[in-house]
């Protein structure tokens, strides 16, 4: 179990159960799956899995984001108060204080870069204080991490829905195409926090992990798609999936690279001429003649 997981002063199993039973509780009155109460609370869905059936402890951070979702006393589930409802510190806020804390994290990263932004520009873009960052995101590094997460989920959300939106595969691969250039402002924020992704996971092991499963599941969607292609005849029969993907992959991030050089009006132009290029191979080496 890493040290860094373990919640301190949690002096006995029983306790600590406890807490689990209480965790649980709150879940169920949010009448929500386990996977999206993990995404409101900015955790990863396996570490509460583990944490839920007793082979990895809350930490106090994630107790506190917990607590702050389902409007209840922390003590409360610790198990040193009497369980009370409390009015939430981010009464009025979309998403949650924790999601607002996140969202504007990814938008301070995008525009000045991870290392120039500090707690307290985040803190006043919340309309909030430094302590109360620190209270969901004890770390410069969890909230890097944080909102990294965050972004791989959003990038998964909208990538099943334009998927499951298309008629056949060739139809699915132009809309990840579509995905990936960065032509909205939205896009080219996200772009930007996975340029700064990119530099970080040579340093941080943990950050270097998410990066690695993200690209993991993007060629895997990929992979996906060219297989059903191939098996509906609307690509080449000699394509192998797994190389195409990579191939692709590639690709898309060193154009996209490019487009988010060009500032202005050109950004544009830089865009089209991506996806031209994009459209252009998957023509010339994956589409069916």
């Amino acid at each position: 179990m890493e040290t860094d997981d373990v919640l301190e002063d949690a002096p006995t199993a029983d306790a600590a159960a406890r807490v689990r039973v209480r965790v649980r509780e709150v879940i169920a009155d949010a009448g929500v799956s386990q996977r999206e109460f993990a995404r409101r609370v900015v955790m990863d869905p396996s570490k509460l899995s583990r944490s839920l059936s007793g082979t990895r402890r809350f930490t106090a951070a994630e107790l506190a984001r917990i607590a702050d979702e389902g409007r209840v006393d922390a003590g409360w589930l610790l198990g040193i108060r009497p369980r009370e409802e409390v009015r939430a510190p981010a009464a009025g806020v979309e998403g949650g204080r924790p999601l607002q804390i996140v969202r504007e994290t990814v938008r301070l990263i995008a525009e000045h870069g991870f290392h120039a932004v500090r707690v307290a520009d985040i803190a006043r873009a919340c309309a909030t204080s430094s302590a109360a960052i620190h209270y969901h995101f004890p770390g410069r590094a969890e909230l890097l991490e944080a909102a990294v997460r965050w972004c791989m989920d959003e990038d998964t959300s909208r990538r099943a829905a334009r998927l499951a939106e298309a008629d056949d595969a060739a139809a699915e691969l132009r809309q990840l195409i579509a995905l990936q250039t960065p032509r909205t402002a939205q896009q080219r924020r996200q772009w930007a926090v996975w340029l700064d992704l990119w530099a970080e996971a040579a340093r941080s092991t943990a950050v270097g992990r998410l990066h690695s499963e993200y690209y993991r599941q993007w060629r895997e969607t990929v992979a996906d798609v060219l297989r059903r292609g191939v098996g509906q005849g609307v690509f080449r029969a000699e394509v192998d999936p797994q190389a195409a993907a990579l191939t692709l992959t590639a690709l898309i991030d060193g154009l996209a690279t490019h487009v988010l050089s060009v500032s202005g009006p050109s950004s544009a132009d830089a865009a089209d001429a991506m996806h031209a290029a994009l459209t252009t191979h998957v023509t010339h080496t994956i589409l069916a003649q």
